[in-house]
């Protein structure tokens, strides 16, 4: 594999993580593609823990051994492993032996006590598969364990095929809520990246709701949630939520990640994104709009506006049903 030919380079990535730290974050988060694959990657996190940062890294697990494991373990980088179910279906969507990969990744960094999470994206592949993570994340101590819905962007607008109903994001939705009421072994925190799950944890648990929505933050839409969300890509382009590559703010070379994030604060725009009165179509006549918003990502990749309504959501909301 070869790198972006735009990419970052070591100079400018050791003043990301300046920036970082000068915008006042306690982590420095890598993910990829596959973070492992930069020659430069320590450098980089030695760089950010020498500024006292904590960090994060998602990795498919390939590479996690000798030298590499060595020095995540040095540095204590929090490691999580992407895995999309058992053998059968997480090749099917990574490639032959890829599970084996992140089997053996678990297993080390479990044993180095640095394993963080577990990811998995939510395909029409793996609907049967969360039992297994969940197993997974008790059996090795993961802190989590990580379910992603599919947006149409990057490399997953090329493969829409994968993409669940809305009925079967209700169905898997729903036994995810009753998987995280179960008692494990270990503790382990339900990170569940889906706006619709808002709503069936409401549906399901109505006098816990309040609680558990106060102390979440994985289910609910980052312009939401947060008014916006940076991230960064390999070449330095900042966007607000990691899957909008076509909102760009900036570039890091440019301006500073606190004049990125002041421009995003002071856009009209961004300001009418985050309010969700301003929604379209069935989302904007929801009941549950204020809570739940749908993914606007997904929502623009699909309906070519980011006000629009989510496609994945199976729910009809009370105004448009037959009386």
């Amino acid at each position: 594999m070869t790198p972006s030919p735009n990419e970052l380079d070591t100079e400018w990535g050791l003043r990301l993580v300046d920036q970082i730290y000068e915008f006042g974050s306690q982590w420095f988060g890598l993910k990829g593609g596959e973070p492992l694959l930069r020659k430069d990657i320590f450098e980089l996190i030695a760089h950010a823990k020498s500024l006292g940062l904590e960090v994060l890294l998602l990795t498919n697990g390939y590479y996690v051994d000798g030298e590499i494991l060595d020095n995540l373990i040095k540095y204590n980088v929090y490691t999580s492993i992407s895995i999309d179910g058992s053998e059968k279906a997480n090749d099917a969507l990574r490639g032959k032996g890829s599970y084996k990969a992140a089997l053996s990744a678990i297993q080390i960094l479990s044993k180095a006590g640095i394993l963080n999470g577990l990811s998995m994206a939510i395909t029409n592949i793996n609907l049967n598969e969360a039992d297994h993570i969940v197993g997974l994340a008790e059996e090795y101590g993961a802190r989590f364990v990580w379910f992603n819905h599919l947006v149409p962007t990057g490399r997953a607008k090329k493969h829409l095929d994968l993409e669940p109903t809305p009925e079967q994001y209700e169905v898997f939705l729903n036994h995810l809520y009753d998987l995280s009421q179960k008692h494990y072994k270990v503790d382990f925190d339900f990170n569940i990246h889906c706006p619709h799950y808002i709503r069936i944890y409401k549906e399901r648990d109505p006098e816990g709701f309040c609680e558990w929505y106060n102390k979440t933050h994985t289910a609910k839409c980052i312009y939401f949630l947060f008014g916006g969300y940076l991230s960064v890509l390999e070449n330095g382009d900042v966007i607000p939520c990691f899957y909008s590559e076509d909102l760009k703010i900036g570039n890091i070379k440019e301006k500073s990640l606190k004049e990125l994030w002041d421009d995003m604060q002071n856009s009209e725009f961004y300001k009418k994104l985050q309010d969700p009165d301003n929604l379209e179509g069935k989302c904007g006549v929801c009941e549950h709009r204020k809570i739940c918003g749908g993914c606007r990502t997904r929502a623009y990749a699909l309906t070519g506006s980011y006000f629009g309504s989510d496609p994945a959501c199976a729910y009809i909301p009370k105004v448009l049903r037959k009386k």
